[in-house]
């Protein structure tokens, strides 16, 4: 019997948590790429991701309450489908994610970094999170909430600037909404969806919560009214400066709405504030990832080794360690547009395990209706079917590669 993690967290730090996740990659990575496949019909792009959000969220949270430990729809999957659903969902989690990471280590280094230290500083920037969560998960939530409340400040400073700055407002008619057509609208809301999965970190840290069975879904819920709000005022904002075009070109869209806007002077805080934006969300993933993959490691679907709680500092140390040094290696090779629509990919197919989990609840368990967990799961099939051909090819050559290494697992276990 594995050591169990200790409940230190409560409702304010799983909400925040979940803010971190969502806000740092949504506001500085998402929208440029949906601009460029959607125009202005992201806006659309947006609602539909965030209705799609939404069904998996309370999915999440319904599971949740009802298994409160560490690995999220991995361990759902496991008790309400099977081991091999359970293992789908965690390896598409795991390896999305570990992308992600070096994603949004790379968007802090590209805003920070000195010209040719960009992995050098991304490499340090992994090194240090992974430091603050070897220490403990009240090390990363308290340094969570300092970056969540810089961060906010900053997108409130940017918005103020564009909205009063001297430029004038780009015309978008409503025709111009749909003008990319509608595939382009749901290619945006799966590239969107990406900024909306923060809040698989509070269902992966439910052994580390008090009180689970009413925290968690009360914070998924939270969490992502708090980051909707948030991305619809951001994405207003941006459209309007900037436009369509000049946002899908757009490398760093916050430095741009306010240089647009005749306030160039605020482009090293748009700067500093994305920076710690990726920062956030990277820690929040160093830790979910380091939980869905010791709850992996107890069950035997990945190495044992990975099981290892530290037994002073109550984490999963050695997962933690060994994801490091992959994204570490990861920065070296990973594009950030790629990775987004890959991790996409992973993360859709994650909730549409957790919809299908939800549907088998019975009564006693039930918080919502099954048509939401329905809707849930053909939206994450019609979003997956609508990513990047790319991002679906090398996505299925990764999950094929899970299956193969499971089969091996499974007959050198029983053999």
């Amino acid at each position: 019997m594995t050591q169990p993690l200790a409940r230190r967290l409560g409702l304010f730090d799983a909400v925040v948590i979940g803010v971190g996740s969502m806000v740092g990659a949504g506001v500085f990575a998402s929208f440029a790429p949906a601009s460029a496949v959607a125009g202005t019909g992201l806006l659309i792009g947006l609602a539909v991701a965030a209705v799609v959000a939404f069904c998996n969220a309370t999915s999440s949270a319904q599971l949740a309450a009802q298994y409160p430990t560490s690995g999220g729809t991995y361990v759902y999957g496991r008790e309400r489908l099977g081991e091999w659903p359970g293992f789908l969902a965690g390896w598409t989690f795991v390896i999305g994610k570990t992308a992600s990471s070096a994603a949004m280590a790379l968007v802090f280094a590209a805003y920070v970094a000195p010209a040719g230290y960009t992995e050098l500083v991304a490499v340090l920037a992994i090194t240090v999170l992974t430091t603050v969560n070897y220490f403990g998960i009240t090390r990363t939530a308290t340094l969570t909430k300092i970056l969540v409340a810089a961060v906010l400040t900053v997108l409130a400073v940017g918005v103020v600037l564009g909205v009063t700055g001297s430029s004038e407002p780009v015309d978008t008619e409503l025709g111009s909404f749909i003008e990319n057509g509608w595939y382009g609208i749901l290619q945006s809301a799966g590239l969107l969806f990406f900024a909306f999965a923060g809040y698989a970190r509070i269902a992966t840290l439910g052994e580390e919560v008090t009180r689970p069975e009413r925290t968690i879904p009360r914070a998924i819920v939270s969490a992502l009214g708090i980051a909707l709000v948030v991305y619809a005022v951001v994405a207003l904002t941006l459209l309007s400066v900037l436009g369509p075009e000049l946002l899908a070109s757009s490398s760093a869209p916050l430095v741009d709405l306010v240089v647009t806007s005749g306030n160039s002077w605020a482009s090293p805080v748009m700067r500093v504030g994305a920076g710690l934006a990726a920062l956030g969300a990277l820690l929040a993933l160093i830790a979910g990832i380091g939980r869905t993959s010791l709850a992996m490691a107890r069950h035997h679907d990945l190495p044992s080794y990975l099981a290892a709680v530290h037994p002073r500092y109550s984490v999963p140390h050695r997962a933690e360690i060994l994801l490091a040094v992959i994204v570490c290696v990861l920065v070296l090779v990973v594009d950030l547009r790629d990775a987004i629509g890959f991790s996409s990919f992973g993360v859709l197919l994650y909730y549409l395990v957790a919809n299908l989990s939800a549907f088998t609840q019975d009564a006693e368990h039930r918080r919502y209706p099954r048509a939401l967990q329905v809707l849930g799961s053909i939206g994450c099939v019609v979003l997956i079917a609508t990513l990047p051909a790319s991002s679906i090819v090398v996505g299925t050559v990764v999950v094929a590669l899970g299956v193969a290494y499971r089969v091996l697992r499974v007959r050198q276990l029983f053999t």
